[in-house]
């Protein structure tokens, strides 16, 4: 036993010193925002700031010569918009190919994953192309559909839809309900961990998405945060205070939707291991 409890302790020290060491970075970008330009390279490095200059920083940011809040509008648009339709279509698809029996479903699931294997650089240009012809380039709602569709999450969630009994789905079949009052009122609350797991994924993905903006959007006033932070650091770029205050801005949504979906995640958990 006292072996086993030093393991232990020896382990959550390591991964202790760990966290420490991946969260450095963060907390020197943060305390950066927050300096005069002169001390933001001082070395040995001031952790606390000996000068605050947060506000006018961020200012600069937000009501600075660049458009931020347009940038930060424009992100947050189409990220929930992508995030939420990618959802709803990946939990449509895997309860269709897990619990909806019609001919050729396991050859169909095989071919859409298949396409996970094509790299998104492959189809650069036909989708271009295609866009142009059906009138989404330089447009959100081009941004949306691209990212609308997720085959990983078509299969993360197939998994868990696959580990409902098909005894409940014959329970509600047998008192009238059809595939749709089924999928929404008696399988999606089953699978909300795995909902909440890929809604924080896509939503990260969307957000920090660089490739998909710079080829499908050409009018400054569409471009997204990823897009914005190009611009802004090539007028600024010798400012690091600047450029660390527009990067802690830029990740603010990101350390929200984690912590909420982490929550959902946590509890979905809870409640599916409760039996009886």
């Amino acid at each position: 036993m006292p072996r086993i409890r030093l393991y232990r302790t020896l382990i959550t020290l390591g991964m202790a010193l760990g966290g420490i060491i991946f969260v450095l970075p963060f907390v020197w970008m943060l305390s950066a925002s927050f300096k005069p330009e002169l001390d933001v390279l001082t070395y040995p490095i001031q952790w606390i700031p000996h000068t605050w200059q947060a506000s006018k920083n961020y200012s600069e940011v937000w009501a600075g010569a660049l458009p931020f809040t347009l940038y930060y509008w424009n992100s947050l648009k189409v990220t929930i918009m992508t995030t939420l339709f990618s959802l709803l279509i990946s939990c449509m698809a895997a309860y269709g190919f897990s619990k909806v029996v019609f001919k050729g479903r396991d050859l169909i699931f095989v071919l859409v994953l298949a396409t996970f294997m094509i790299p998104h650089q492959a189809i650069l240009v036909p989708q271009f192309i295609m866009f142009r012809w059906l009138g989404l380039f330089d447009s959100h709602l081009g941004l949306v559909l691209i990212g609308a569709s997720g085959v990983l999450g078509t299969f993360l969630l197939r998994q868990f839809f696959m580990g409902i009994h098909n005894e409940i789905i014959e329970s509600a079949r047998m008192d009238g309900a059809n595939h749709w009052v089924t999928f929404y009122r008696i399988t999606l609350p089953l699978v909300r961990p795995a909902m909440a797991t890929y809604m924080i994924l896509r939503f990260i993905w969307t957000w920090n998405d660089y490739q998909n903006p710079l080829i499908f959007l050409r009018s400054e006033h569409l471009f997204t945060l990823q897009l914005g932070m190009r611009k802004f650091a090539d007028v600024n770029g010798e400012y690091l205070s600047l450029i660390m205050a527009a990067a802690v801005s830029a990740i603010l949504p990101l350390l929200i939707i984690f912590i909420i979906g982490q929550k959902h995640v946590i509890e979905g958990v809870a409640s599916g291991s409760v039996k009886g």
